[in-house]
């Protein structure tokens, strides 16, 4: 799986038309699909690299995953959060000369809890109303996906690191010696505050391997075979006391010692009870933080990573689990493929929409390689795997932590072999990044390549399924796979350093690094337009026209007395098109990407439309309030 090999590699070797979340509902809903998820505008962020408010409790030099003398210098500091992305630190060159190798992994910005909660009103102002966290649990990761607890959230990013490891040393697996820290008080401190705005949270779940100072593999580390917690892990060898050598062994995911991987049942059919009964526990505590029956004040769901290495008997179970504890809970599964029978047998929500959504767009409106009739076919064949709630609940998102950034997409488009055309050349090999010596391009993007992001933004905004943002490319960011995807995030009110330097010491002009306001106006502005119209949100979905020589795909939704038609025109050339109604009445351009006049005739049968290289419309008949 492509997410899986960006970790393994990582390791060197996730106001418009808001209404505030609804009160639990006292029974179950028919699915599993919350009433609430096809009308989420999602929005990911890595609390580490969205914005720091607060400097007292930026990461230390012992923090880290690796803090020792030759790794990583004790001149180590905390990165300029506007410096140029490519530029290094002193204590990175002293390392080596390789930007991906000597540092970069290494890097902290110090981004926290109380920076998301300072930018919660520009999360609400940019119409988002659901917020997906990159894992917030204690790790020495930047990415924290080598969890070290689950019940608790990172101290750095709290008010309070000394006092809260302080207390976490205190703890066992038994929910009876857990304490509420400093960082926990702050994070259920935001859920209150987004909740109160109309934005729902819904946090990373990491269930098959933890990092080797998990509290459990800790206590096996020193205690072997008499820790308590020996079952948990899959050990090979315990150490020999009798030798200076130590031999103990254990399984790694993907063969990564630092990532130990939790026991199963010995048949194979769950995951081990120890870990299990500690998952379920944490899970509770994060829906209900108070355990009063409300969780009202808790995380509104879950998405979970690697779902599909931990066996579907334990889902069963803990999706039971987590509607026991809220019916409105959204569970989504990261699986890259087509996952229609791993969601119905596990009880899931809904999947991140990579197979369904993120392939063939790739390949249509980024690369231009997909033609419109086979992107419609596509799009068609491959949501009809799902009944049609959960259609609607699907994450639609283009990019992600694991992939390079849509506008670096579109900057690359077209310039590699395809060897997997079912993916359209996403995410493939070593394709998305400079890292390997590849020649990808790392500029900024230009007003052409915008036109096309703003394409893939209102396909996102109009298709069926939840959209999903990554944090910045609203502002204007962009960046090649991990690690240039997490860049610090782009602000209005700092100054950036421009991009001069390359990470495989290539020529380059600089790129000014600057907020996007106009392109963060459009963006409030096309999400508004899925916001303030239910048609684009639960609508029926038909195909109006593909025109495969100029390029052209049309489709509508509707619902009721709505209807909205949405026109592509992917093509480089302006285009006069006539698509027909799908029903009597009278329609009117209702939005449009280019910033040229858009031309629309309405007749009884048909709309003649003259479109704009690179853009896109919508045309509406019928009043939505």
């Amino acid at each position: 799986m492509p997410r899986l090999l960006c970790l393994a590699l990582l390791l060197g070797l996730v106001g418009c038309g808001q209404s505030d979340p609804p009160a639990p509902t006292s029974e179950a809903p028919a699915s599993n699909v919350p009433t609430w998820a096809a009308d989420a505008v999602f929005y990911q962020l890595f609390p580490e690299r969205f914005r720091n408010g607060d400097t007292s409790n930026d990461p230390t030099w012992a923090s880290l995953e690796t803090p020792v003398e030759g790794r990583v210098p004790d001149t180590w500091a905390v990165s300029p959060w506007t410096g140029d992305w490519y530029a290094r630190a002193t204590w990175e060159t002293t390392r080596g000369d390789d930007f991906y190798e000597d540092g970069v992994f290494d890097r902290r910005y110090g981004g926290d809890l109380q920076g998301v909660i300072d930018k919660l009103d520009y999360l609400a102002d940019l119409g988002i109303n659901t917020i997906y966290f990159n894992p917030v649990f204690y790790a020495r990761s930047l990415h924290k996906y080598d969890g070290n607890t689950f019940h608790h959230v990172d101290p750095h990013f709290g008010p309070d690191p000394e006092g809260d490891f302080a207390l976490m040393a205190t703890e066992t697996s038994d929910p009876a010696t857990w304490h509420m820290t400093a960082a926990d008080q702050l994070f259920f401190d935001m859920v209150g505050e987004a909740h109160a705005r109309g934005i729902r949270i819904v946090i990373d779940g990491v269930w098959n391997h933890t990092g080797r100072d998990f509290f459990a593999f800790e206590n096996l580390r020193e205690l072997q075979a008499e820790s308590p917690y020996a079952e948990w892990y899959i050990v090979e060898t315990y150490d020999d006391p009798a030798t200076e050598e130590n031999e103990f062994t254990y399984e790694g995911w993907w063969g990564f010692d630092t990532l130990p991987v939790f026991a199963d049942t010995e048949d194979g059919n769950d995951l081990h009870p120890g870990p299990k009964k500690y998952i379920f526990d944490a899970t509770a505590r994060w829906m209900d933080p108070n355990g009063d029956g409300d969780p009202s004040d808790g995380i509104d769901g879950w998405r979970l990573d690697v779902a599909n290495e931990v066996p579907v008997p334990f889902w069963t179970d803990w999706n039971a689990h987590v509607r026991s504890v809220n019916p409105e809970a959204y569970t989504i599964t990261e699986i890259w493929e087509e996952a229609g029978d791993f969601i119905r047998e596990g009880g899931f929500s809904a999947t991140m929409n990579y197979h369904g959504f993120a392939y063939p767009v790739k390949g249509f409106l980024v690369d231009g390689t997909l033609s419109p009739s086979a992107f419609a076919e596509d799009l068609n064949t491959r949501r009809e795997h799902y009944p049609e709630p959960v259609q609607q609940a699907l994450q639609n998102l283009v990019d992600s932590h694991d992939t390079d950034r849509i506008a670096s997409m579109i900057v690359n488009a077209g310039r590699f072999e395809y060897e997997a055309p079912d993916r359209f050349d996403y995410d493939w090999g070593g394709r998305v990044s400079p890292r390997g010596g590849l020649d990808y391009d790392v500029r900024a993007p230009n007003d052409a390549e915008r036109d096309l992001q703003k394409l893939v933004a209102l396909m996102q905004m109009t298709y069926v399924g939840a959209p999903m943002i990554y944090y910045g490319t609203e502002a204007g960011m962009w960046g090649a796979d991990d690690p240039d995807d997490r860049k610090p995030m782009v602000w209005d009110d700092l100054t950036y350093d421009a991009e001069c330097a390359d990470p495989l010491g290539r020529e380059r002009a600089c790129d000014a690094v600057a907020f996007d306001a106009d392109l963060y106006s459009f963006y409030q502005e096309v999400i508004a337009l899925r916001n303030d119209n239910p048609a684009l949100r639960r609508g029926e979905f038909e195909v109006l026209l593909a025109d495969d020589e100029r390029d052209i795909l049309a489709f509508a939704r509707s619902m009721e007395d709505a209807q909205h038609i949405v026109v592509f025109n992917r093509s480089d050339e302006t285009h006069s098109v006539r698509v027909d109604k799908p029903s009597a009445g009278a329609y009117s351009l209702t939005f449009t990407t280019a910033d040229e006049p858009t031309r629309v005739e309405d007749d009884e049968s048909g709309l003649m439309l003259e479109l704009p290289a690179r853009a896109g419309v919508v045309i509406s008949r019928g009043d939505e309030s």
